[in-house]
């Protein structure tokens, strides 16, 4: 339950999806969502494109949260953090410094490994273009939607290239990716969470991989699906973060 004496909280992001379960298409507002419900915290939502709250924070990028009238947090991790601080307690629940250590380590994994292959599977893999661009540009004129979903796509993947994400192409990205499946299959908890008791890891890894979890990358999907320890591991995060059922409210606003 939200202390009363809390400021209001106010989550820019993207528009709201189709897909049951999955509050964000951006794996890092769904990974602040979820830490807001798992704290549980009462928080608004304002949607917008990344831009229009770059009065917020200088790199025009989602999600930020606003808390009052006076403070405004960027990036998810840094977001993560300050929710811990604004609920008077971790998310895993002790002062350990060496659990909290380990729950840093597995979140950087998570937000630059895993998020490597999340966008090359959205940005990257034909298979899946078609689907994210008519669901990110759908609302443009045709033309508009094919040009400028094209200038997007080429500067992301220039950026997938560069990361060494694509640079060899598909058929080695997509190795790697199932190899890097593999590996967190076997490690994944047969029952509770990554580190023993819930932790930061479990919101990322989870952030990243439950977000392939729909028909926008269905081969993606049914790599993951086809991990059966893995995909247990990601059902009993969703379930602990409100993936069936709330523990904070939110509610919705346009920016």
């Amino acid at each position: 339950m939200t202390s009363p004496n809390l400021p209001k909280l106010v989550l820019c992001e993207l528009g709201e999806t189709n897909v049951p379960g999955l509050e964000s298409y951006s794996p890092f507002c769904l990974k602040v969502h979820r830490g807001l419900k798992y704290l549980g915290l009462s928080y608004e939502r304002r949607h917008g494109i990344p831009s229009s709250f770059k009065k917020y924070h200088a790199t025009g990028q989602v999600p930020v949260l606003l808390i009052g009238d006076t403070e405004a947090v960027g990036d998810s991790t840094d977001i993560l953090k300050r929710l811990q601080t604004l609920a008077g307690r971790t998310f895993h629940g002790t002062d350990d410094a060496k659990l909290a250590a380990e729950g840093v380590l597995w979140e950087e994994f998570a937000d630059n490994a895993l998020a490597g292959f999340f966008m090359a599977a959205r940005w990257a893999d034909e298979r899946n273009w078609p689907r994210l661009r008519d669901v990110i540009f759908g609302n443009m004129p045709g033309v508009l939607k094919s040009v400028i979903g094209a200038q997007v796509r080429n500067r992301i993947v220039k950026g997938l290239v560069a990361r060494d994400i694509w640079r060899a192409g598909p058929e080695v990205c997509w190795r790697r990716f199932q190899e890097t499946l593999d590996a967190l299959e076997a490690r994944a908890p047969e029952e509770g969470f990554w580190l023993g008791t819930f932790s930061t890891a479990d919101i990322s890894l989870f952030a990243l991989l439950h977000g392939l979890r729909n028909e926008l990358t269905p081969w993606q999907r049914d790599l993951i699906a086809a991990r059966p320890r893995l995909s247990r591991y990601l059902d009993r995060v969703d379930a602990a973060t409100g993936g069936t059922g709330s523990a904070g409210a939110s509610r919705s606003s346009a920016a």
